[in-house]
């Protein structure tokens, strides 16, 4: 079948209809920085901390992600253009079913990380940067990974020889060097339930 023919079926039940049983504002933060930022840790404390304002959330990975829906793609950038995609598209359905979506991911490119924003209505799309200085991160290397890039056994490893553009106007900006995990966590939390 032909792309063209392919039409969004409308739903019934709106997404505030969706919200409402929850009682809470949906929205997706968006956690992107280098590798070794804290990002996926920082994410998971968020998420057990929302949990206890009994807030129902989900956690979008980008390993976990690497490791089923988007285990096809390769590291170039290309794949990781689909790999945002494609966790932008799961984020914005998870948001329409009514739930806080805290998403941990490099994506190292703004044209990406802009166009995931382009799918949420203004004001549920909330980019954090988790700007942890470049040689903190390479230091952490908690997965060996910056050793392999600069040793050639990995290619295309942001940060080394592959981009990663920070974001220009995020909403809130997370230094773990300069923040400890548990200062970081209730940072987000206030942005979020302020906001």
């Amino acid at each position: 079948m032909p792309a063209c023919a392919i039409r969004p079926y409308n739903l019934s039940l709106s997404n505030e209809a969706r919200a409402s049983i929850k009682s809470q504002r949906p929205r997706c933060l968006w956690l992107t920085g280098l590798s070794g930022a804290g990002k996926s840790t920082l994410a998971n404390a968020l998420e057990l901390r929302l949990n206890q304002f009994e807030l129902h959330t989900f956690l979008l990975d980008g390993d976990n992600l690497r490791a089923g829906l988007c285990r096809d793609l390769g590291m170039g950038a290309d794949c990781r253009r689909e790999n945002i995609r494609r966790m932008a598209e799961v984020a914005r359905l998870m948001v329409d079913a009514g739930l806080i979506v805290i998403v941990a991911a490099i994506s190292p490119f703004r044209a990406e990380r802009e166009a995931a924003r382009r799918l949420f209505a203004k004001g549920d799309f909330i980019e954090v940067y988790v700007s942890t200085p470049f040689a903190v991160c390479a230091q952490r290397d908690p997965k060996g990974l910056y050793q392999a890039a600069r040793e050639g056994r990995i290619k295309d490893f942001t940060g080394i020889d592959s981009p990663y553009e920070a974001p220009l106007s995020a909403e809130c900006e997370i230094d773990t060097e300069a923040l400890g995990l548990a200062d970081a966590c209730l940072r987000l939390t206030a942005f979020l339930l302020n906001n």
